[in-house]
């Protein structure tokens, strides 16, 4: 359904496919790979009508060798394109970690800034749909801290239109973490913004956190499929009297310190939720960052909500491993106690 303007209001999904036509019509370097995605467009369709309207030269389908893409994305990037893969699943990506790891993160530095790897990586992530073993992981820890890659995840079908434009625009690697659950919340998108509003020169705002609730009494900070969480929590709390304020990072490396530290100095308290792991996950390195940077502010010890440090369990109990709303609610009342 549009409006006069340009504004959609479409599924996260439709969002990706159409930022993707954008940058394929902007850019004949530009090409997808990835299992399936050419005539079936995808086991979430987000690359619905990519191949018909690209053809098969542009939108690959490729056999089922994730290490064998991602390599074969390394060489078409030092040739000159721009390839941006689809890992099917989030638990299907350690075949190409090696790939990823010692080698598209690493060949700018090794070769001291004489190559560049525009190289994307789309990865469905997280849980939340019922699905069976290797279809509901978060690694994204695992890449973060692996220096040379950028690592973002939209939470909203307008960011989702020009995150992945401006990831495609990096002249560096991109895991680009796409919420499975969330493909199908609808939003307004402006989706004949032009390049200037894109900001596809400054790369620097794909990595910048946005509050998308003020709130004076604590902050929830949360990116990807968490932060539609969060804001349920702010929700409620207002009904108890408490005033949340919602930060959406964005990106998980690097991540935009100064914003979080200038809401917690605001609000004297932080929570991070995420759904991957707690343990040695994303919210460990922003409660040590933000507790040196703010300990003269913070009221109340940085709290996480997270996964448990345990393998994805089976879909009929993944509700008990997710941060769900009665937990992140419980971490606000806790900061909120001292």
């Amino acid at each position: 359904m549009s409006d006069a303007g340009g504004i959609q209001r479409i599924p996260m999904a439709k969002a990706i496919n159409l930022g993707l036509r954008r940058s394929m019509e902007r850019d004949n370097k530009v090409l997808l790979m990835g299992e399936d995605i050419g005539k079936l467009g995808g086991v979430f369709r987000v690359t619905d009508g990519l191949q018909k309207d690209f053809g098969t030269t542009r939108v690959v389908d490729t056999p089922l060798a994730e290490s064998g893409i991602v390599g074969t994305a390394i060489g078409l990037a030092l040739a000159g394109y721009r390839p941006v893969c689809e890992i099917q699943f989030d638990g299907f990506i350690f075949p190409a970690y090696d790939q990823i790891t010692t080698q598209l993160a690493k060949l700018h530095y090794r070769s001291r800034g004489a190559l560049e790897l525009p190289v994307v990586i789309r990865v469905p992530f997280g849980g939340g749909i019922g699905a069976v073993e290797h279809h509901s992981e978060s690694p994204e820890a695992l890449f973060a801290h692996t220096a040379g890659l950028r690592v973002v995840s939209p939470a909203n079908p307008a960011d989702a239109f020009t995150m992945i434009q401006q990831a495609i625009a990096s002249p560096d690697p991109v895991l680009f973490l796409e919420p499975k659950a969330r493909y199908w919340d609808k939003a307004e998108v402006d989706v004949t913004a032009g390049d200037q509003a894109l900001d596809l020169g400054g790369i620097g705002g794909l990595h910048t956190a946005r509050v998308v609730r003020p709130g004076t009494d604590v902050t929830i900070a949360a990116y990807g499929p968490t932060v539609a969480t969060a804001m349920a929590a702010a929700g409620v709390a207002e009904q108890e009297g408490h005033s949340v304020e919602v930060l959406d990072l964005r990106s998980i490396s690097p991540i935009d310190f100064d914003t979080i530290a200038d809401s917690v100095r605001r609000t004297g308290r932080l929570v991070v939720a995420h759904e991957a792991p707690v343990f040695f996950g994303a919210g460990a390195e922003i409660a040590a960052r933000i507790s040196e940077r703010c300990f003269y502010s913070l009221e109340a010890p940085v709290l996480r909500v997270g996964g448990f440090h345990a393998p994805y369990p089976v879909a009929n109990i993944e509700e008990d491993y997710l941060p769900n709303l009665d937990r992140v609610l419980h971490a606000v009342d806790a900061v909120l106690a001292h």
